[in-house]
């Protein structure tokens, strides 16, 4: 009998926020999300990287997530790719959430999307910004590891 291969669960994923941000605590969290959306999210083509998380009168939404519409998803509705999307957590999440923004100063960032049982989810990270020097100590630390495998594998050094 053949192996069924694992698939991949993952939709996008903001690679540009690890760069950006220290990442304290993280968050799954549902969307609401319109049918055409869906659509668009089995077919990839969804945006995350200029996308954020912030709080309003107690709720939690995601903005400027860019959902490129399908050109067959339908026609008696509008798509508008850069809607803003109501996040789905349990009001003592959001309690934690407008504790640690309002009076740490933390911020909220949209890490990934992801299918779980059928469901898209985001998962929601509560990060502090990096300072300058911070970005450049990890870019070093990064090519050191990456000397450090050349050397360890029989590689030359540069």
């Amino acid at each position: 009998m053949a192996k069924a291969k694992k698939k991949d669960n993952t939709i996008v994923v903001n690679k540009k926020a690890s760069h950006e941000f220290h990442f304290i605590e993280d968050f799954e969290a549902g969307l609401e999300l319109q049918g055409w959306e869906v659509k668009a999210m089995r077919a990839g083509k969804v945006n995350l990287a200029e996308s954020y998380v912030f709080i309003k009168d107690g709720e939690v939404y995601l903005t400027n997530c860019h959902v490129t519409p399908l050109n067959t998803a339908s026609t008696h509705i509008t798509a508008e790719p850069n809607r803003l999307k109501k996040l789905l957590l349990h009001r003592h999440q959001i309690n934690h959430l407008i504790g640690a923004v309002e009076r740490k100063g933390l911020t909220l960032v949209a890490r990934s999307l992801y299918w779980i049982k059928g469901k898209v989810k985001l998962k929601v990270i509560l990060a502090q910004g990096k300072k300058l020097h911070d970005k450049r100590a990890a870019s070093k630390e990064r090519d050191w590891n990456r000397q450090k495998q050349r050397v360890l594998k029989g590689g030359q050094i540069n």
